[in-house]
């Protein structure tokens, strides 16, 4: 049931679906750490599992008022309209900034995921040895998919949808970035960044009587991608859901210690100075290999002539 909320209410839970939409876009952040730390992820869950054979019973009987309130479609409907807000505003200052001043972002984003590791598992007090090695676990997965190589880019509508299935994890799983796992599959360019911005060129359009772009072969084609991109992501939404909320109930803790280990072992994806490290490590390499190659062919130089 919705429970009642203020003006002063409604407008916060907005930013804070704001907040969650422009992390799910950004690479290595996940959004439902984002909903796990400012303190809505448990309800969100819980509304996304009233979702099911029941709701869909008062939809089809039309008891729309019902169904809208058993939902708690007042509470999804102002998170999604925050996240949605952020794709066409706050994500595209936070291109901008990432771009620009890329040190100072990822340095920004490394402290708050490091301040949420803080706060989720500073009331965590049962370190069993069964909680300890699901941690383990968790900190073995992320550190496995921050070393993993992108895929090629793939406009399949089946593959597509299997993508919004998979992306939109980064909302549900604390510590799984949604936008990082599509780097890995090859299509977060084409979904989060090519076909947004044609939606929004659509969508103003559309508003000032521009229908041009239906004899647009190629918009056309990334309409049908971004439509079946959200309807992934809708399906998964649900799926993951009843699947966590079931999970939760019966292992919290267990879960809980894998999500603080997963969070830790992923940090490696927004490591601040990574390129910069990177660059150092091969420069190491390349001088030591120079100085290898020099006394080797010294050696063999020596040995031929003298």
């Amino acid at each position: 049931m919705a429970r009642e909320r203020s003006f002063l209410d409604n407008f916060f839970l907005f930013l804070k679906g704001l907040s969650m939409g422009a992390a799910n876009k950004v690479p290595g952040v996940s959004g439902g750490m984002v909903s796990f730390v400012l303190g809505f992820y448990e309800e969100m869950i819980y509304s996304f599992r009233k979702i099911n054979y029941k709701a869909f019973k008062l939809l089809i009987n039309g008891r729309y008022k019902s169904f809208y309130y058993y939902i708690n479609a007042p509470f999804l409907v102002l998170v999604f309209s925050g996240s949605m807000f952020s794709y066409f505003s706050v994500s595209l200052v936070l291109d901008y900034l990432i771009d620009t001043y890329e040190l100072y972002v990822w340095s920004t984003f490394f402290g708050m995921i490091i301040g949420s590791i803080y706060y989720i598992s500073k009331d965590f007090n049962d370190w069993n040895s069964k909680n300890v090695i699901s941690m383990i676990i968790g900190a073995i997965l992320g550190i496995s998919i921050s070393f993993m190589s992108p895929a090629k880019e793939n406009d399949n509508l089946l593959f597509v949808f299997f993508c919004g299935i998979i992306g939109v994890s980064g909302m549900t799983l604390p510590g799984m970035s949604g936008s990082f796992i599509l780097i890995l599959m090859g299509n977060y360019v084409l979904l989060l960044v090519d076909s947004v911005a044609m939606l929004f060129k659509t969508i103003t359009e559309v508003f000032t009587g521009d229908f041009s772009f239906l004899d647009n072969a190629e918009r056309i084609n990334y309409l049908k991608i971004i439509a079946t991109f959200t309807l992934g992501s809708a399906f998964g939404l649900v799926s993951l859901s009843h699947i966590l909320g079931y999970v939760l109930k019966r292992w919290n803790k267990i879960v809980n210690a894998i999500i603080i280990g997963f969070i830790t072992g992923s940090l490696g994806i927004v490591w601040p100075w990574k390129h910069k490290i990177y660059v150092v490590l091969l420069m190491q390499v390349l001088q030591r290999t120079q100085l290898i190659l020099f006394y080797f062919f010294s050696d063999f130089l020596e040995e031929s002539f003298l």
